[in-house]
C-alpha cells in the first residue's frame, strides 16, 4: 500500500472518532438526559477534551489525510509534510482527551449527596478506594439520577476515543515522514527491452 493510500485511510476512520468524541462531551452536560445549572455540571467536562481535543483537533489533520491521499499515488511531498504536521496536532488532541478523561474518571462526578449540596464525594479517594472498584458507595450520589454511570460511561468512551486517535495520528506521522521522503508511491517501472 502506498502512504497516499494509507493516509486516506487513516483520514476516513478518523471522521466517525471524531464526530463520536464531539457527541460524547456534549452528553456529559446533561447528565442523565437533565438541563442542569452550569455550577452542577463536572468541573473536567468544560476542558472541552472531546469538543476541542479529539473533535475540532481531529478533524483539521483528518481533512489534510484525505487530501494528501487524493487519488491514490498523488506524488505531493508537500501535502503528506502539512500532513505530519497537522497530524502531530492530531496526536496531542488525542492525547489531550485521553489525560481529561482518566482525571474524569478518577475523580468522579459532580453531584448531590441528599442535602442538596453539589459536590465531589469522590475526589480524596485513594486508588484502592476508588468508586471504580466499589459500586457499592455510588449511592452516595442522589441527583442527578445515575451521574455516576453516566460520567464513567461517556468518560470511558472518551478515553478509549483519544487513544485510537492518538495512535492513529502517530501512524500518520510516520507513514507521512516516509511519504515526504520516499514518495508518496512506488511505483513498479517497466522497461522496455527491446531488440535483445
Amino acid at each position: 500500500m502506498c502512504t497516499g493510500k494509507c493516509s486516506k485511510c487513516i483520514g476516513i476512520a478518523l471522521f466517525p472518532l471524531a464526530v463520536c468524541a464531539i457527541v460524547s462531551n456534549i452528553l456529559l452536560y446533561f447528565p442523565n438526559g437533565q438541563v442542569l445549572q452550569l455550577s452542577e455540571i463536572t468541573d473536567l467536562v468544560w476542558f472541552f477534551h472531546g469538543i476541542l481535543g479529539a473533535g475540532i483537533l481531529v478533524i483539521l489533520p483528518a481533512f489534510m489525510m484525505l487530501g494528501a491521499g487524493g487519488a491514490g499515488c498523488c506524488a505531493n511531498r508537500c501535502g503528506m509534510l502539512l500532513s505530519v504536521i497537522l497530524s502531530v496536532m492530531g496526536f496531542a488532541g488525542g492525547a489531550y482527551c485521553v489525560v481529561i478523561s482518566l482525571l474524569g474518571l478518577i475523580g468522579g462526578p459532580l453531584c448531590d449527596t441528599g442535602d442538596g449540596e453539589y459536590l465531589y464525594p469522590f475526589r480524596n479517594d485513594t486508588l484502592e478506594d476508588n468508586y471504580l472498584f466499589n459500586q457499592t458507595t455510588w449511592s452516595i450520589c442522589k441527583q442527578p439520577e445515575n451521574i455516576i454511570l453516566w460520567n464513567i460511561v461517556l468518560f470511558s468512551i472518551l478515553l478509549v476515543i483519544g487513544v485510537i486517535e492518538a495512535i492513529l495520528c502517530f501512524i500518520q506521522v510516520i507513514n507521512g515522514l516516509t511519504g515526504f521522503i520516499c514518495g508518496t508511491c512506488m511505483r513498479r517501472r517497466k522497461t522496455n527491452i527491446s531488440g535483445m
